[in-house]
């Protein structure tokens, strides 16, 4: 089936790359504890996420092989098997590389791709369409999601940049990192292509658009599931006052992530950081973080274990309240 924009809704989550004891070793040949990631992907599709996605940052898609990064998809996407969406998270330093792996990828389960651009060099506005016109031509028909991050791609994709992407039929949705562009860029492509916010910026969104805003992305599926499940419900009920309960203690949980409160330096160590919170979390076992992303300075590491520590209080009160 065809997905298309109008296909792209409720929670958007982003799965870590379990690893295995000795992966922050560089000797290290296969690093991705397969066992823990059919536990991961079932324990979160059976908690009712509505879409998956792979290997962004704390995905460490910059830290797997390629032998890694392939094994680590087929293993999520036969444990799927197509019950919900799952857009494999592709990156290189290049676009010959990025189509190879796609195809491989599109080949082995997965049913759409999350699509990062190069980012050795910042791409400028023509060069970022170019890359994503070069990656439809090349795979057409399989739907791809963009991955705008300023700080990670040196530099945010500008609204003409998302209109001519938006006339891109294999361009689904993009994950987008909020800030003063967010809903403009929304009302700018409308239904041409789907503008997923940040959790945390879900409800005040589809308050306003709530034809625009029809899902959210989040890191936190491995970390407590039923809480952002309970949201999403809210939200799609138009349940403006459940939600915003909710809505409250997911912005709690998170915000112990961010030292001083700043995206940019929390980036620099999101590997990390990730880590400690799903471990802190305790709903999977992360493994260590794979180099060359390893070390931590201690001002983020009870940052990092206190969010997990959160989350977990928040996935037992409401793993507890669908029990019920």
């Amino acid at each position: 089936m065809k997905i298309t924009p109008a296909d792209i809704n409720g929670l958007v989550g982003i799965l870590p790359t379990p690893a295995t004891p000795d992966a922050g070793d560089w000797r290290t040949e296969q690093s991705v504890d397969l066992a823990e990631t059919v536990r991961m992907t079932e324990l979160i599709v059976d908690a009712g996420v509505d879409i998956l996605l792979t290997n962004g940052t704390f995905g460490e898609c910059a830290s797997l092989t390629e032998r890694e990064h392939a094994a680590f998809n087929e293993t999520v996407a036969a444990t799927i098997r197509h019950r919900v969406p799952l857009f494999a998270g592709i990156g290189t330093l290049n676009t010959r590389d990025t189509i190879r792996r796609g195809r491989a990828l599109i080949a082995s389960g997965a049913d759409g791709l999350f699509v990062g651009r190069p980012m050795w060099l910042a791409l400028d506005q023509d060069q970022i369409v170019r890359f994503y016109a070069d990656i439809a031509e090349a795979l057409p028909g399989v739907p791809l999601i963009v991955y705008d991050n300023p700080v990670a791609f040196k530099g945010k994709i500008s609204q003409d940049a998302y209109i001519a992407l938006g006339k891109i039929p294999e361009v689904v949705a993009s994950k987008h990192v909020g800030g003063p562009a967010l809903e403009s860029d929304a009302a700018a492509l409308g239904q041409s292509c789907r503008i997923l916010p940040l959790v945390s910026d879900w409800l005040r969104t589809a308050r306003e658009h709530p034809d625009l805003m029809t899902a959210a992305w989040t890191g936190h599926v491995a970390c407590a599931p039923a809480p952002l499940v309970a949201l999403a419900k809210a939200i799609r009920a138009h349940d403006w006052e459940a939600a915003e309960s909710v809505s409250e203690k997911c912005r709690w949980a998170e915000s112990a992530m961010f030292v001083g409160g700043e995206l940019a330096d929390f980036m620099n160590y999101s590997v990390q950081i990730g880590h400690l919170r799903f471990a802190a979390a305790g709903l999977i076992e992360p493994g260590p973080p794979r180099p060359p992303y390893i070390g931590l300075p201690d001002k983020y590491r009870e940052g990092g274990l206190e969010t997990g520590r959160r989350w977990a209080t928040l996935q037992q009160e409401f793993a507890q309240t669908v029990d019920a």
